[in-house]
């Protein structure tokens, strides 16, 4: 496949047929793409390795800590973002919203990074979370539109590694700089900045989804396109996604944000064991979508259920783990290899590459960010509850978290759609009611 230059027709996309191969600058473009991933998963983990230091810092109560947890990235500032981004994403095209958005996501970042009160903190938290809330499903909808037809796990699986890799780069700096209390945590959050204008700078370079263009000038009307998803099989794909990624986003970002947290107050650990455990779990991650999500998911769609299966049991035994033996650092280190190796199959990857698959091109962000929005909502709100539940141990926590796992192994085993290595218009017209949302492009 040759290179089309960025400045004229944008990114390539898939030529159907079975295509497989990836050009360099797709990788390059995904890479640039995927760092909304890494900026929205570094940003919660870095609030997560410093909640211990700011309750202390700010005086926080444990009430404090969980609005602070559920406000930001990790939930409901996130939720907001998401579900305007998404749908501003398809109405005005993908390359409006990730212009932008990274400058307000940088100066969130530099209001947490100087905060010197409790109240820059959490208004810094909030935009940080609306900023990367927005970028996510744009920058994922560009990828999933430019990606060819047996390259979609790859690329998208691509951006997951990036979300795994700024939780790894993160907790290094915040383990190295933990003697230095809060200064460390200020450091930490103003590598996030640099790595902002930095990724600002270098998409500029990267223009309109070829996709989008296309079918942005073909004719509809977007209320109705809007109405069309909650209905037939559009309604059946966003019931389907959101619920799979609902029930394991409850799992995932208390992981994620908490484990320092829990592994220092419930007393398995220090501060520090608990970031290098978070740690250990994230580099798991990278190996589990390196070695099986990116090269087996676009196979064919019985080892797409296979190794889903495998990656839900995995991930149902990792917080059982904790039903049956002791909150200790030999345990957590059990507890977090499953989770992340298993999510890596059974996660937010496979969440990534079906909601890219289900919805046509002006639904696609909106759809995305409907649903990624309602799974932080979800999540912000369970986070209020979490260092309480903590406090009396990690039996409720462990418990509650393998029920949602549970349920989202299931639902997302019975119900996952075959749809590799088609096209997605190929996918559109095989899933089109008898009153399509928006027309299928030639």
């Amino acid at each position: 496949m040759s290179e089309t230059p960025a400045t004229e027709t944008g990114p390539p996309q898939g030529s159907g047929g079975g295509d497989a191969t990836i050009s360099r600058q797709q990788w390059k473009w995904t890479g640039l793409a995927g760092m909304a991933s890494y900026l929205d998963a570094g940003s919660i983990v870095a609030l997560g390795s410093g909640l211990a230091v700011f309750q202390e810092e700010f005086g926080l109560s444990d009430t404090g800590v969980g609005i602070l947890a559920a406000i930001g990235p990790n939930a409901i500032g996130c939720a907001i973002g998401a579900i305007f981004g998404g749908r501003l994403g398809d109405k005005v095209g993908r390359k409006r919203i990730y212009k932008w958005d990274l400058l307000v996501y940088a100066l969130g970042i530099a209001l947490i990074a100087l905060a010197v009160n409790p109240a820059m903190l959490f208004v810094g938290t909030v935009v940080v979370g609306v900023a990367v809330g927005a970028d996510v499903p744009t920058s994922l909808a560009l990828v999933g539109e430019f990606a060819p037809d047996r390259g979609r796990a790859r690329l998208l699986g691509f951006t997951q590694v990036s979300w795994y890799v700024g939780p790894v780069v993160v907790l290094l700096l915040a383990f190295a700089l933990d003697p230095l209390g809060l200064l460390g945590t200020r450091i930490v959050f103003g590598s996030l900045f640099v790595a902002a204008i930095v990724t600002w700078v270098m998409r500029r370079g990267i223009a309109e989804s070829a996709r989008w263009r296309t079918a942005s000038e073909l004719p509809g009307n977007a209320a109705q396109r809007v109405r069309a998803l909650f209905r037939g099989n559009h309604l059946k794909a966003l019931l389907y996604t959101g619920t799979f990624y609902t029930f394991w986003n409850l799992a995932a970002g208390t992981a994620g944000i908490f484990t320092p947290y829990m592994v220092e107050t419930i007393g398995a650990g220090s501060n520090a064991a608990g970031v290098a455990l978070s740690c250990l779990g994230f580099a798991a991650g990278i190996v589990g979508t390196l070695a099986l999500f990116m090269p087996f998911y676009d196979r064919s769609h019985g080892v797409r259920k296979g190794l889903f299966a495998l990656g839900a049991v995995m991930q149902i035994c990792s917080y059982g783990l904790y039903l049956v033996v002791d909150f200790t650092v030999p345990s957590v280190i059990a507890s977090v290899l499953l989770f992340y190796v298993g999510s890596a199959v059974a996660g937010e990857a496979t969440y990534k590459l079906t909601s890219q698959e289900l919805f046509p091109t002006m639904l696609r962000g909106t759809a995305q960010g409907l649903t990624f929005g309602v799974a932080r909502v979800v999540l912000g709100a369970f986070s209020l509850v979490v260092p309480l539940l903590s406090s009396i141990g990690i039996v409720p926590v462990a418990l509650l978290l393998t029920l949602f796992l549970l349920v989202s192994g299931i639902v997302g085993y019975l119900a996952m759609p075959d749809t590799t290595g088609k096209s997605l218009e190929q996918i559109e017209a095989e899933r089109a009611d008898h009153a399509p949302a928006s027309p299928v492009a030639p």
